[in-house]
């Protein structure tokens, strides 16, 4: 069974459509008009090993904001389309992976539940587009539209593009366990028969 799913996603804001394979080899076809954004998608896909071909096109002359947040929407919306009914999945996942000065943790229940806690040490802004106030944008429309419990902390780091960085790449680990088959498991991984 192939775990792939489309969603397109278009407001007068932004227009965006991501194709997903869970299953995949970590090919990325990437393009957000957002440099780091696709850099980090890119990231994402590769240390994940899924398949990824995302196109937006959004409002950049007012600023980036419309179109990451818009992304994560549509990430989340393929990611949990991509599952369907979540049986069999390990449903949890957990990664940690540094970047240079930084070390990133991520923690995901797949739960249906969505909920972001985002806790990262702080830092000077870069000065770039994409900054960590606009990944928190990104991660809590992620969780939202996956449905899922998203964990991420950074006990430390300097470097806000390293911090970033590492906390793409935890995803893509975490996430890449959370949706993993378990032949062990009957249905949904819930002890209320639902998830």
């Amino acid at each position: 069974m192939q775990r792939t799913a489309t969603h397109t996603r278009e407001t007068k804001e932004t227009r965006i459509t991501a194709t997903l394979t869970l299953d995949g080899r970590g090919r990325a076809d990437i393009g957000t008009g957002i440099g780091f954004l696709d850099h980090m998608l890119t990231l994402f896909t590769v240390h994940g090993l899924f398949d990824l071909h995302l196109e937006a096109s959004g409002d950049l002359e007012v600023d980036a904001h419309h179109t990451v947040e818009d992304v994560g929407l549509v990430l989340g919306e393929t990611i949990d389309a991509a599952l369907g009914d979540r049986a069999g999945i390990r449903r949890y996942g957990h990664a940690a992976i540094p970047m240079d000065d930084a070390l990133a943790a991520v923690t995901i229940d797949l739960s249906r539940r969505p909920f972001l806690v985002f806790q990262l040490p702080p830092v000077a802004r870069s000065g770039s587009v994409f900054d960590a106030g606009l990944a928190k944008e990104f991660f809590r429309a992620l969780s939202v539209k996956g449905g899922m419990n998203l964990h991420i902390t950074v006990p430390y780091g300097e470097n806000e593009h390293h911090i970033i960085e590492a906390v793409f790449k935890a995803l893509a680990r975490a996430l890449d366990h959370a949706v993993s088959m378990d032949p062990r498991v009957q249905g949904e991984p819930s002890t209320k028969g639902s998830l």
